[in-house]
């Protein structure tokens, strides 16, 4: 167990024995913090939270009550292998937050990225890819093998489905259920998941210029009406565009599926 001098531990909390807790580290009253655990420097552990497995949380991150990260998958195929979690800087992990780490068949590692905020109740199964500035907004769950991009937001009591990747800057609506990949910069809402539009809000938030806009607007007409199938459409776009973010969604669409694709309606 190595515990920096300057790290907080009150006495009813729990440090295996193996731990690695970093400078100003702070474990509150009636935690549990594992023997596979890694605390960096300035992490905050509320009380009553279990921090358990190969588990390493990133500089700044805090996590509030009664969160438990990085316990075994909830996948029947799961056999004791040794897999990791990793979260990055500055996370915000709130009440009842769930994430478990990777299995075998599917890289060995759940990995989170800086700057994200999981709202209470959220879940964050094996093997999830997840960008950074992702926000997972109350009681949602990811499924497990997920790839979120940088800056998707995913409303309350919204799921996804296993294998879906979600494009960087996506936003899902509330209670939606996404069983598709969703390109970068949509705006996806309903029961089961459909794409009404570009993200706007999002965008304009960013400080995306109205020629990027523009060319989004366009983009998204063409794939929305434009002749042939929808991965066609994409690779006119590849040879037309001059947009970055256009871009990104062609390089999204063109990539390797194991869910296919919502195409906007």
């Amino acid at each position: 167990m190595a515990i920096h001098h300057t790290a907080r531990i009150h006495p009813s909390a729990v440090v295996e024995d193996g731990a690695e807790i970093g400078a100003g580290a702070i474990v509150g009253p009636f935690a549990l913090i594992g023997g596979g655990v890694t605390l960096a420097a300035d992490v905050e552990i509320r009380s009553h939270v279990v921090i358990t497995g190969r588990t390493e949380l990133g500089e700044g991150t805090t996590v509030f009550p009664f969160a438990t990260i990085g316990e075994i998958p909830q996948d029947l195929k799961f056999a004791g292998e040794e897999t990791r979690l990793i979260v990055g800087k500055r996370a915000r992990i709130r009440e009842h937050v769930t994430m478990n780490t990777g299995t075998e068949g599917g890289g060995g590692v759940t990995r989170v990225g800086d700057d994200c905020l999981f709202m209470a109740g959220a879940h964050v199964a094996h093997d999830c890819q997840v960008g950074d500035n992702v926000i997972l907004v109350n009681n949602s769950a990811l499924a497990g093998h997920c790839v979120l991009g940088d800056n998707v937001i995913l409303g309350g009591l919204s799921g996804v489905h296993q294998w879906v990747r979600i494009g960087q800057g996506a936003i899902i609506g509330a209670v939606t259920m996404v069983t598709h990949d969703v390109m970068p910069y949509a705006l996806v809402q309903g029961p089961r998941g459909e794409i009404d539009g570009l993200n706007l809000v999002g965008l304009k938030r960013k400080g995306v210029g109205r020629e990027d806009i523009t060319a989004l607007r366009a983009a998204f007409q063409t794939l929305k009406q434009g002749e042939g199938a929808f991965q066609d459409r994409a690779r006119r776009l590849s040879s037309e565009t001059g947009s970055d973010y256009v871009r990104d969604i062609v390089d999204f669409v063109l990539a390797e599926s194991d869910r296919g694709f919502l195409t906007p309606r």
